[in-house]
C-alpha cells in the first residue's frame, strides 16, 4: 500500500490485554488479514488503533474490529476463518466495491437480517447475496439459487425447508438429485436403490442431521414425511403442500428440468441449485440450468439468485481458487471467440 495518510482511528474499550490478543490474532494474523482483504493498513498500540488509506474503507475496519472486539468477551479464540466469515457477513468489501462504482443515484435495496430456525440449531444468512436468496426461496413458489460450491445454496434451502416442516407450512420435503457420476466412473454399485443413490445425496443428508438430529430425520424418512429420491423418479407425480430441493441442477437434461419444474403442484415451493460451470453430462448434452437460466429468467414468480466467489463461505483459499477459475474461463472464451488471424 503507497499511501500513508491517517485516515480513521478508535479506542477499544475496555483495555483488556487477553481480549485485544484474540483480536488481533497470533503475530497480527487478523489484523493483516483485514488489511489485505480492504487494501488499508492498520497500526495499533495496546487498544489504540490506527487506519491508513481510503476514508470508507478505514471506518469500515474500524467497524468491523469494534464488532469483533465486543465477541471476545465471550469467545476465547477467534479464527482467520471466522474473520474471513465476519467479513463477508458485514458486507463491507460489497458495500466498498458499490461506493467506487457508483449507484447512479439508486439507494441499494435492504435486506433484513434474517435468522431461520429449526429444532437443533438457527442458521443466520452471511452477506447481502445470502439473504436475498432466502428472502427469496420465503416468498416465491419457484427459486433458483446459482453459483460456485460453498456459497450456501443447498444447506440455505435445506434450512428453509426444515423451518416450513416445522412451521407446518409444508406438508412434507423431497430432496432430489440427478444421479450423475462427477466425471470418474464408478461402475457397479452394490444394494437396493436407497443404497445406491445415497451417495450422491449425502450432502442432503448432512444437512439434515445437523438440523434435525439424526433419530428424528430417521423417523421422519420411514413415515415418508422426508423423501430422497433420484430425479428419475419424478416423472408422473404431482407435488403438493411440498418442499422440494432439486440439488446439482446443472447435470439435468432440458428434458428432465422441465419434468421436475412442471411437478410443482399447489402449496408446493421448490428451489433449484447448481453450478453451470461443473456440468458433469456426457459430452454433447446440453444442461437443463442453463437452459431454464435463458428460458425462464423474466418468468414472473421464479426467482433466480446469482452467487459469485465473494459469496463462498468455506475456507478463504476456496474463494481464490473459484476466481482463478472464472478467470481462466474468461480468457478461454474470448480467445475462442477471436478470429484467426492466420486464416485465408
Amino acid at each position: 500500500m503507497e499511501t500513508h495518510t491517517l485516515a480513521h482511528s478508535i479506542t477499544l474499550e475496555p483495555n483488556d490485554a487477553r481480549r485485544l490478543a484474540n483480536l488481533c490474532g497470533q503475530f497480527d494474523q487478523h489484523l493483516r488479514q483485514i488489511e489485505q482483504r480492504l487494501d488499508i493498513e492498520i497500526r495499533n498500540r495496546g487498544n489504540e488503533f490506527e487506519f491508513y488509506g481510503e476514508p470508507e474503507s478505514a471506518r469500515a475496519a474500524g467497524e468491523l474490529l469494534s464488532s469483533l472486539y465486543r465477541e471476545t468477551d465471550a469467545r476465547d479464540h477467534l479464527t482467520p476463518d471466522e474473520i474471513h466469515l465476519a467479513l463477508q457477513q458485514s458486507d463491507v468489501e460489497e458495500r466498498l466495491h458499490r461506493g467506487k462504482e457508483g449507484n447512479n443515484g439508486e439507494a441499494e435495496e435492504a435486506e433484513p437480517v434474517v435468522l431461520i430456525r429449526t429444532k437443533k440449531c438457527s442458521v443466520r444468512p452471511r452477506g447481502l447475496n445470502q439473504r436475498r436468496y432466502v428472502r427469496s426461496v420465503q416468498t416465491n413458489d419457484i427459486n433458483f439459487g446459482i453459483g460456485p460450491a460453498g456459497t450456501g445454496k443447498t444447506y440455505l434451502a435445506v434450512a428453509c425447508a426444515v423451518e416450513a416442516l416445522l412451521k407446518d407450512e409444508v406438508e412434507r420435503i423431497l430432496l432430489v438429485r440427478p444421479a450423475v457420476e462427477a466425471g470418474e466412473k464408478l461402475g457397479f454399485l452394490p444394494g437396493d436403490l436407497s443404497q445406491k443413490v445415497d451417495p450422491y445425496l449425502r450432502p442432503l443428508y448432512d444437512a439434515l442431521y445437523e438440523m434435525l438430529g439424526f433419530e428424528t430425520v430417521g423417523k421422519l424418512i420411514e413415515r415418508n414425511v422426508i423423501e430422497v429420491a433420484p430425479l428419475a423418479y419424478m416423472r408422473g407425480r404431482t407435488l403438493n403442500n411440498a418442499f422440494v430441493i432439486l440439488d446439482e441442477s446443472q447435470n439435468t437434461t432440458r428434458e428432465q428440468m422441465k419434468m421436475f419444474l412442471t411437478r410443482i403442484g399447489f402449496g408446493s415451493t421448490a428451489v433449484i441449485t447448481g453450478d453451470p460451470s461443473q456440468v458433469d453430462l456426457p459430452r454433447g448434452q446440453a444442461s437443463g440450468l442453463r437452459h431454464a437460466i435463458e428460458v425462464l429468467g423474466k418468468v414472473n414468480g421464479i426467482s433466480f439468485t446469482h452467487f459469485g466467489a465473494k459469496d463462498v463461505v468455506r475456507h478463504p483459499l476456496v474463494q481464490r481458487i473459484v476466481e482463478a477459475y472464472d478467470i481462466h474461463e474468461a480468457e478461454r472464451e474470448a480467445l475462442a471467440g477471436k478470429p484467426d488471424e492466420n486464416a485465408a
